[in-house]
C-alpha cells in the first residue's frame, strides 16, 4: 500500500514578483519565498527599503532583487514587468488605506484608494498573467485583499469597497485564466501588528472594538501570514483558485 505523498511547498526554479515589497506583508512575503527556492523580485515606490530588504535576503543566502515601480502608473507596469518575466508567483501587495466616514470621503480619497487598491492590482496582475500565458506557463497570482472585503467597517467606506471589488475580480480572473493554468486567489487578513497599523489601533476605542471581534481575542502576527502565502504559491494549493484565505482570527465568522 503506497502512501499519499506529502505535499512540496518548495518553490525552487520559480520566479516571484512581489509588489510593496520593502515592508509589510510583501517583506515577509517576499523573504519566505527566498527561503522556499524562488529568485524574488521586489518593487515598490521607495528605493531605500525595497533595497535594504532584497540586501538581508541576500546577505542570508537567498535570491533576491528590486526595481522602483509606481504601480499606479499602467504603462510603466506593463513596460517594466513585461521586460523582466515572465514570473511564476505574483504576490499583488500594494495597497493604501484612508479612514474617513462616508460623510467626510473626498473623491482624492476615492482616487487614491480604489486607484491602487483595485485599478493597479488588476494592471499589474494583468502584465504578469500576460507573461505567464505567453510562455505557456502555469502561475499563481496572489491578490492581497482583507477581511474587509467581506464586511463593512466604520470609516472604511473605501477600503472596504476596493477589497469587495478585489474579491469579485479575483473570482473572474480566476475563471478566465483557468485555461491557461494560471491560478488567482486572494489572502485576506485581520488586523496584523505593525509599526502601520498601531497608529490607526491606538485611536480611542479601536483596540479595544478590534480585539472584541477577532474570536482568538488577539492581534495577528505577521509570520502568521506566512503560511497562507506558502501555500498559495507552491504546488500545494494546485486546485485551489477563485478562493479567498481567511486568516482573520475568527472576524468573519459570525
Amino acid at each position: 500500500m503506497t502512501l499519499t505523498p506529502l505535499p512540496s511547498f518548495r518553490l525552487d526554479g520559480k520566479r516571484a514578483l512581489v509588489t510593496g515589497g520593502g515592508r509589510g506583508i510583501g517583506a515577509a512575503g517576499a523573504e519566505i519565498f527566498a527561503q522556499a527556492g524562488a529568485a524574488v523580485t521586489l518593487c515598490g515606490r521607495t528605493a531605500a527599503d525595497l533595497e535594504a530588504r532584497a540586501e538581508a535576503i541576500r546577505k542570508a543566502g537567498f535570491e533576491a532583487d528590486w526595481f522602483v515601480l509606481d504601480v499606479t502608473d499602467v504603462a510603466a507596469v506593463r513596460r517594466e514587468i513585461a521586460a523582466r518575466g515572465p514570473f511564476d508567483i505574483l504576490l499583488n501587495n500594494a495597497g493604501v488605506n484612508r479612514i474617513r466616514s462616508i460623510l467626510d470621503v473626498g473623491e482624492d480619497d476615492y482616487d487614491a484608494v480604489l486607484g491602487l487598491n483595485l485599478k493597479a492590482a488588476l494592471f499589474v496582475a494583468q502584465a504578469v498573467a500576460r507573461g505567464l500565458v505567453e510562455a505557456g506557463r502555469p502561475g499563481s497570482i496572489i491578490n492581497v485583499s482583507s477581511q474587509m472585503g467581506h464586511v463593512g467597517g466604520g470609516g472604511r467606506s473605501l477600503y472596504s469597497a476596493s477589497k469587495w471589488g478585489l474579491e469579485g475580480l479575483t473570482r473572474c480572473m480566476a475563471i478566465d485564466l483557468a485555461a491557461h493554468g494560471v491560478r488567482a486567489n486572494t489572502l485576506c487578513p485581520t488586523f496584523i501588528d505593525t509599526a502601520m497599523t498601531r497608529p490607526i489601533l491606538d485611536t480611542p476605542g479601536t483596540r479595544d472594538f478590534v480585539l472584541s471581534r477577532i474570536k482568538l481575542g488577539r492581534l495577528g502576527r505577521m509570520e502568521e501570514l506566512t503560511g497562507a502565502l506558502l501555500l498559495l504559491a507552491s504546488d500545494a494549493s494546485t486546485l485551489m483558485t477563485g478562493s479567498s484565505v481567511m486568516v482573520d482570527g475568527g472576524w468573519t465568522a459570525g
